[in-house]
């Protein structure tokens, strides 16, 4: 599967708050064996937001934790989004919803909290252990939490416990060498698609280094490619460490 997560709050970006969401998440997903394909910090801009899902939607493996938008209030706007970006357009009050939120706070949940009850169609909840105020998902793929991260980071480990608990395990080899990239780029073009390869370049005072990393499922193709790096290097008499 491929992770994404979407962090909205124009505060986030005008420097009057700091984002806490994202090193929590990427957290949880590398402990699980998953890792981030993408990231999106952004306004509280519904066409923004709307662009944002619909391109992560399009993306047949993809799944998503938004951040924020979630409340009453009228920049609250991430459960009207979403239903434009994956359901009908529509908000439905969600019985289960409504009654969480009118234990909570009684009179008090009208006429405004009582709204955050209206959900897109199909929604399932996501519970909140601070306030008992859901947050929601679609299709066990696109979760949707507070920006408090107090409330979210309870349901992400509630969505990725249920849903993504562990992915299958990589086998990865490393070394570094005592060269820089452009040493091994015609190498590197050789690669199969099939590997995830990386390559991260290092200066060590003057001087430079490149740590090349190879991962995938296939134990046997990672060895393979690692050995053509490895034999190379010996033959250029490229000093190296594994």
């Amino acid at each position: 599967m491929n992770f994404y997560s979407v962090i909205i709050g124009s505060e986030l970006l005008n420097g009057r708050r700091e984002d806490a969401h994202f090193k929590f998440l990427n957290q949880e997903l590398l402990k699980r064996g998953w890792e981030h394909k993408a990231n999106f910090v952004i306004r509280d801009d519904p066409i923004l937001m709307q662009n944002v899902y619909e391109l992560i939607k399009k993306d047949e493996k993809s799944v998503m934790f938004s951040f924020g938008g979630i409340g009453a209030t009228p920049d609250d706007l991430t459960r009207e989004v979403a239903s434009k970006a994956f359901g009908d357009g529509k908000l439905y009050t969600h019985k289960k919803a409504e009654e969480l939120i009118i234990n909570q706070f009684k009179e008090k949940a009208y006429p405004h909290r009582i709204n955050m009850a209206k959900l897109p169609k199909g929604a399932k909840l996501l519970k909140n252990v601070v306030n008992n105020v859901p947050g929601f998902q679609l299709e066990d793929r696109f979760f949707f939490t507070p920006g408090f991260p107090e409330m979210a980071r309870s349901m992400v480990i509630e969505a990725l416990d249920n849903f993504y608990p562990k992915n299958r395990k990589k086998f990865r080899k490393t070394f570094i060498a005592k060269r820089g990239e452009n040493d091994f780029i015609s190498l590197m073009q050789q690669v199969p698609k099939t590997i995830e390869f990386s390559s991260l370049p290092k200066f060590i005072g003057d001087k430079r280094e490149t740590e090349i990393s190879f991962a995938g499922e296939d134990r046997e193709e990672i060895l393979k490619e690692f050995e053509k790096f490895i034999n190379y290097m010996n033959e250029k008499k490229i000093e190296y460490k594994i």
